[in-house]
C-alpha cells in the first residue's frame, strides 16, 4: 500500500488531463467524513465508489485524483476498490490549533469527463495533551488583613486539546483558607481564582503552600500541578488601579519589530514601596510571550517578533499591576492586527500536457489552480497570460483554471511556445506571481516537399565520363523528423523513346544525378526529364521538379572536305584560261563541320602551291581566286594543298589538294590525243639520231639526251593513263550542314559531275549552274553541277 501511495504522490506531480470541450464541468454535493486523529495511516475513510454512485473500476477510468489545499496529500485512494485511506498520521493540534471543528478540505478530481468533487474531513479531538501551566511554582504576597472573600486571580493551565478533552476545571489542597473557582475568558480559555475563605493571620501561620491542580475532561482525565507559596504581609491596603480597564490598539503586520504599540499605566495611592508599581503580563500564552515585551517600569508594549494576519489576528494580552505590598490590578489590552498585502499569490499546477499535436484546436494544456492567505481585496486574484499567444485561460470552480488552446497551432511557424501565467492580486500595492511553462508543438505531415527550384537547367560536355556527377536537385520539407525525410526518384518521361534509365541515375537520399554513358552533342543536344520527392510521413506528401540536360559540344569533329571530292579516284583538274585577270575565281572548297558554335566555324589557308603567289584563297568561303593576272610563262600545272581548320580548341583541321591546269581556251582545251603523243615520242627518237649523226662528238651529251626523253616519255604516259577523272553521283549526305559564313555548302546544293565516253578525246565537261549566277556554260557540256 505504501508502493501505491508513493506511485499515487508521482503521478499527481504531472496529471495529463484531456477534456472534451463539448462536455461541462460539474461538482457533486459536497460529503463530510470524520477520522479520529493519531489514527494509523492506511485507515479506511470511506469508499468513494460507492457515495458518488460510480461502478468498480471506473475511479481508474476516469482518472480519479483526490487534490489536497497547500500540496500536502493527507489521502490515498484505491482505484481499484475505491477506497479513500489515510496516508498518514494526522495531528489535529498542528492542523488547526484552537479552532473546533477541524476540517479539512480535499476535491475529488475526475478527469475522464472533467468533474471536481469538493469533500471535507473532520479530525476528531482525542484526549492526548495535559494541562501544562507555565510556572510550576506561583508566588503570592497577602495582608494579613485581607478580608475573607477577596479574589486573587492566578496563573492559567494551558491545553492543547479541544471541547471536552480541554482544561475543564482548577482544584485546590489543602483548602483550609483558600478555595478556587474556575473562570472562563472571552475566548473560551478557562483559569482558575484564589478565593480567600478564612482570614488570615500572619502571626500565626506566615506563609501557606497550597498545590493547584488543572484538569481536562477526557476519560481518563489529564491534570497538571502548579505550587502556589502565599507569604501573609503586614497591611498594604491600596492595590494598584489601572487608567483603563480595557486597552484596544490596531497595529499593521508590517510592522518593524521593537516598535511600542501601547503604553499602559497604573498608580497607587499608597507610598513608599507599596506604592511603587510593576508591570507584568498576567495569563500570557507562550505565544503573546514571544510576540510583545512588557517593560515593568514603563508600561510600554513591544513588538519583538512580526506579526502575521494569516496565521493570528487579535491578540488579547492581560496585564497586572503590582505594588511593593504584593497588591496588583488588572486591565486587557486588545491588539487588533491590520492585514496588509504581504503574501503574494499562489499558483498549483495540477496537470500539464506537451507536446501538443499541431492543427487541434481547443486542447487542453493545463490545469492549474490559485490561491491568496490575504483577505478582501489582498486576497482577491486575476489570471491572466500574454496577448500575443494561441492560448485562453477559462476559470473553473474552487479557483481552478484549464489553459486551452485557442486556434489550431502550426509547428512549422512556431514549435515552441513560453507561456507566462500571471497572477495577480487586488490588494495594495498588487502582488504578483508568475508561473512559466514550456509547451512544444508535435509535428503533424502537413507539408509536401518543396524544390528550391521549379526547373533545373544542368549542362554537361560532351564526351563525359560515365558515372560523372551532373548536379543536383534538392527539396526541403519544413516538416520534422520522419515527415521531413525526402527521398528522391525519376520519373517515367514524358516521351517513351527517351532511355532516361541509361542516360542519368539519381541518388534517392542526396539528389545527386549522374550521367550513365557517354553523352554525344551531335546525337542528342538536350533532353528533360521529371524528379519527384517524397517524405516520409502517413501519408507520404510528394511533389516534382523538371530538369533540362543540355549537351554542350566539345570540338571532337575535323572539318570534312565535300568539295573537291575525297573518294580515292582520280581527280579533275581545275581549267583555267591564260587570258583570266586577277581575282578569277578558280574554284571553291567546300567544306563542312559536324560540331557546332565556334568548334564549327571554319578557315581555309593555302600551304603550298606550285607557284606562290600565282593563287590565293579566300579564309572565310574557300575561293580560290588568281592572285594576278597569269602570263605565259607561267606554268601549264599547278598544285595546290589548302588547309581546313575550325576555331575550336584545340583546333582541328583537314587538308585538300588541288590540281589546276592553266589553258587558251575552254573550246579546244590543252589535253594531248593519244595519237599525238605516241607519234611524239616517235619524232624524238628520230631527233635524238640526228642529233647523235650531226654531233658525235660526245657520247656523254647522248647519254643525257636519253635519259631526258625517258623522262618526257614517262610523262606523257602517266598523263595518257590519267585522262578520265570522276566525282561521286547523287546528292551528298544530307547530315553534312553548312554553318554560315564559314564557306561550307548548305542542302540546297547538288553535284552531278560526269565524264564522255568517248575514247578520242577525254573532254573534261564543265560546270553548269541550275541559278545564272555567273559561272561560263560550255555547248558541248554533258556533266553540270547544281548549286
Amino acid at each position: 500500500m505504501e508502493a501505491r501511495g508513493e506511485r499515487f504522490l508521482r503521478q499527481r506531480q504531472v496529471l495529463f488531463l484531456f477534456v472534451f470541450l463539448g462536455g461541462s464541468l460539474a461538482g457533486s454535493e459536497s460529503r463530510r467524513y470524520s477520522v479520529v486523529e493519531e489514527t494509523e495511516r492506511g485507515y479506511l475513510i470511506a469508499n468513494l465508489a460507492k457515495d458518488l454512485g460510480l461502478g468498480v473500476g471506473e475511479l481508474a477510468v476516469r482518472g480519479a485524483q483526490v487534490v489536497s489545499k497547500g500540496n500536502k496529500q493527507h489521502f490515498q485512494l484505491n482505484h481499484q476498490t475505491g477506497d479513500l485511506l489515510l496516508h498518514e498520521k494526522l495531528d489535529r493540534e498542528e492542523l488547526c490549533g484552537p479552532t473546533e471543528p477541524c476540517i479539512l478540505h480535499f476535491q475529488i478530481l475526475l478527469q475522464t469527463p472533467l468533474q471536481f468533487i469538493t469533500n471535507e474531513l473532520q479530525v476528531i479531538d482525542v484526549n492526548d495533551h495535559s494541562p501544562v501551566f507555565f510556572e510550576n511554582e506561583i508566588q503570592l504576597k497577602l495582608l494579613e488583613n485581607t478580608p475573607p472573600g477577596t479574589i486573587i486571580p492566578l496563573e492559567n493551565a494551558e491545553d492543547l486539546d479541544v471541547g471536552r478533552n480541554s482544561l475543564q476545571n482548577y482544584t485546590i489542597a489543602p483548602n483550609a483558607h483558600f478555595h478556587v473557582l474556575t473562570r472562563s475568558r472571552r475566548d473560551g480559555r478557562k483559569y482558575p481564582q484564589l478565593v480567600l475563605g478564612k482570614a488570615l493571620d500572619r502571626e500565626e501561620q506566615p506563609e501557606l503552600i497550597l498545590t493547584l491542580t488543572a484538569l481536562d475532561g477526557g476519560s481518563p482525565p489529564r491534570s497538571g500541578i502548579a505550587q502556589i507559596h502565599i507569604l501573609v504581609l503586614d497591611i498594604n491596603d491600596n492595590a494598584p488601579e489601572f487608567t483603563q480597564s480595557l486597552y484596544e490598539v490596531q497595529i499593521l503586520e508590517n510592522s518593524p519589530i521593537n516598535s511600542v504599540i501601547v503604553t499602559v499605566s497604573a498608580s497607587d495611592l499608597d507610598t513608599g514601596n507599596f506604592g511603587t508599581v510593576s508591570y507584568a503580563f498576567f495569563h500570557a500564552s507562550e505565544e503573546i510571550r514571544k510576540t510583545f515585551q512588557l517593560n515593568p517600569i514603563t508600561g510600554d508594549i513591544q513588538l519583538v517578533k512580526y506579526l502575521n494576519y494569516e496565521v493570528m489576528n487579535t491578540y488579547e494580552l492581560d496585564i497586572e499591576a503590582k505594588d511593593g505590598g504584593g497588591l496588583s490590578g488588572e486591565t486587557t489590552v486588545i491588539v487588533q492586527v491590520v492585514d496588509v498585502n504581504d503574501n503574494p499569490p499562489e499558483l498549483t499546477l495540477s496537470s500539464i500536457t506537451s507536446p501538443i499535436p499541431e492543427n487541434s484546436p481547443e486542447t487542453v494544456v493545463a490545469v492549474f489552480s490559485v490561491s491568496d492567505l490575504d483577505s478582501g481585496d489582498n486576497g482577491r486574484i486575476m489570471c491572466s497570460i500574454e496577448n500575443n499567444l494561441p492560448f485562453i485561460l477559462k476559470p473553473s470552480i474552487e479557483n481552478f483554471y484549464t489553459l486551452v488552446t485557442n486556434t489550431a497551432l502550426d509547428r512549422e511557424t512556431r514549435a515552441e511556445y513560453n507561456i507566462t501565467i500571471t497572477v495577480t492580486d487586488l490588494g495594495t500595492p498588487r502582488l504578483q506571481t508568475q508561473h512559466h511553462m514550456t509547451v512544444t508543438v508535435s509535428d503533424v505531415n502537413d507539408n509536401a516537399p518543396a524544390f528550391s527550384h521549379t526547373a533545373y537547367t544542368l549542362r554537361v560536355r560532351e564526351n563525359n565520363s560515365p558515372g560523372l556527377h551532373i548536379g543536383r536537385v534538392s527539396a526541403a520539407d519544413r516538416d520534422a523528423g520522419a515527415n521531413a525525410q525526402v527521398t528522391y526518384s525519376l520519373l517515367p518521361p514524358h516521351d517513351p523513346r527517351l532511355p532516361l534509365a541509361s542516360l542519368v541515375s539519381l541518388n534517392a537520399a542526396t539528389g545527386q544525378l549522374f550521367a550513365l554513358s557517354s553523352l554525344d552533342f551531335e546525337a542528342l543536344r538536350a533532353f528533360e526529364f521529371r524528379v519527384g520527392a517524397a517524405d516520409r510521413g502517413s501519408p507520404a506528401l510528394s511533389s516534382q521538379a523538371l530538369v533540362r540536360v543540355l549537351v554542350g559540344d566539345a570540338n571532337d569533329n575535323a572539318p570534312f572536305v565535300l568539295y573537291p571530292p575525297q573518294n580515292g579516284s582520280a581527280r579533275c583538274p581545275e581549267l583555267v584560261p591564260r587570258a583570266a585577270e586577277a581575282g578569277y575565281l578558280v574554284t571553291k572548297v567546300v567544306a563542312v563541320d559536324g560540331d557546332s558554335g565556334q568548334n564549327a566555324w571554319l578557315a581555309y589557308q593555302l600551304l603550298r602551291a606550285t607557284e606562290p603567289g600565282l593563287f590565293g584563297v579566300w579564309a572565310h568561303n574557300g575561293e580560290v581566286r588568281t592572285a594576278r593576272p597569269l602570263s605565259a610563262r607561267d606554268a601549264v600545272r599547278h598544285r595546290l594543298l589548302v588547309l581546313v581548320k575550325d576555331n575550336g580548341e584545340p583546333p582541328l583541321s583537314a587538308s585538300v589538294t588541288l590540281h589546276v591546269l592553266l589553258v587558251d581556251g575552254f573550246s579546244q582545251p590543252y589535253l594531248p590525243l593519244p595519237a599525238a603523243a605516241a607519234a611524239e615520242a616517235r619524232a624524238d627518237p628520230l631527233t635524238v639520231h640526228l642529233v647523235v649523226a650531226l654531233a658525235s662528238v660526245s657520247s656523254l651529251l647522248l647519254v643525257a639526251v636519253l635519259g631526258f626523253v625517258a623522262v618526257r616519255l614517262g610523262r606523257r604516259s602517266r598523263a595518257a593513263a590519267g585522262g578520265g577523272c570522276s566525282l561521286p553521283e547523287g546528292p551528298f549526305a544530307g547530315h553534312l550542314l553548312d554553318v554560315s559564313g564559314a564557306g561550307t555548302l548548305s542542302h540546297s546544293y547538288q553535284y552531278q559531275v560526269c565524264l564522255t565516253g568517248d575514247s578520242g578525246t577525254n573532254e573534261f565537261k564543265f560546270l553548269k549552274p541550275i541559278f545564272p549566277n555567273g559561272l561560263v556554260q560550255d555547248t558541248e557540256t554533258k556533266a553540270k553541277l547544281q548549286f
